[in-house]
């Protein structure tokens, strides 16, 4: 039996849980697109793209990119050099596991840290000790202070699973078939192809003033940010490509903040429900409203409530059309 390839690192805000939500909210005709691009400008855990790679088998082309340097050093590590990762993170698992105590292990871990940050490793060592952060520190958490130093404190793991290589080898073999970029996801427009579906999942707009967990590189990810988003989306669309968007509901929360339904006015808004599993108090997770902006307006699940209807429709935007 072949393993599947799945996500290699956690991730906060990861789409692992959405999963059947995204794919109902796929363009209606999607799997009859010949020769499909998918492009994913902030990747993140990649759970999303992982899915589609192996449910879509018309998707030929894939461009993944993030603003994130150590990420897109471990997504490229793990694309052409998992033969020299995989020794590498077993190694650093069985240091972890040989010691006695959650007090040792804390030890190594401060270490590890301390030596990831000076930011001078060659992508195997830096991979393999941001796969070790990854699965050591608290929550699973990959955060950054405005130096670009990771911070987040060590967590409770005795024996977690670090080296994971028949997963490891599946997921190389995937990612072979992905350019993978680095960047701002502006850039990602000119890998764009005739049939082009974007799925953008960028870092979310905070709820409160104390909720904000968008840390994941020093570059601030503001409310401009999301306005240049908005406006990089109308490019996508008029260049006759079509998109998905993932962010947090701000009325959710507050039911007077009105910020993406203005923003996004011009497109399908839905809101569906996802789990929180951020907060330090166990007692403030739970499941929490957030948005998907399409640019198209018959989707999947839609289709197949209304099948006997069914008629391709397109958002008013003028678009450029392909042949």
């Amino acid at each position: 039996m072949s393993i599947k390839a799945k996500p290699f690192i956690k991730w906060v805000g990861g789409k692992g849980q959405l999963i059947e939500q995204l794919e109902g909210k796929l363009p209606a005709d999607f799997d009859n697109w010949d020769n499909a691009t998918y492009i994913e400008p902030f990747v993140g855990g990649g759970a999303m793209l992982f899915y589609m790679l192996q449910q879509h088998p018309n998707i030929k082309r894939a461009v993944i990119n993030d603003i994130n340097p150590d990420l897109i050093t471990c997504y490229r590590t793990v694309r052409d050099n998992v033969e020299k990762l995989i020794p590498a993170l077993r190694d650093i698992q069985g240091q972890y596991y040989a010691l006695p105590s959650m007090e040792a292990k804390r030890e190594m871990f401060i270490a590890v840290r301390q030596r990831y940050n000076e930011k001078n490793l060659d992508p195997i060592e830096n991979t393999t000790k941001f796969f070790f952060l990854n699965r050591t520190c608290f929550n699973g958490l990959y955060r950054v202070n405005k130096k670009g130093l990771f911070n987040v404190p060590c967590g409770k793991y005795m024996q977690p699973q670090i080296c994971d290589e028949d997963m490891l080898m599946a997921d190389s073999e995937l990612l072979k078939r992905v350019e993978i970029l680095e960047g701002d996801f502006e850039k990602t427009l000119f890998y764009a192809q005739s049939r082009t579906l974007f799925y953008f999942d960028p870092p979310y707009r905070p709820l409160s003033d104390t909720s904000s967990f968008n840390d994941y590189t020093k570059e601030m990810f503001n409310d401009e940010s999301q306005v240049r988003l908005k406006e990089f989306c109308d490019k996508v669309v008029a260049e006759g490509h079509s998109f998905m968007l993932s962010n947090s509901d701000c009325k959710g929360k507050n039911e007077a903040d009105n910020f993406f339904d203005v923003l996004y006015n011009d497109y399908y808004v839905d809101r569906v429900m996802a789990s929180r599993n951020v907060n330090a108090n166990g007692a403030k997770r739970g499941k929490i409203s957030e948005l998907l902006v399409r640019s198209y307006l018959n989707t999947k699940d839609w289709q197949q409530n209304n099948f006997n209807e069914y008629k391709p429709q397109h958002v008013a935007i003028k678009q450029k059309t392909y042949a």
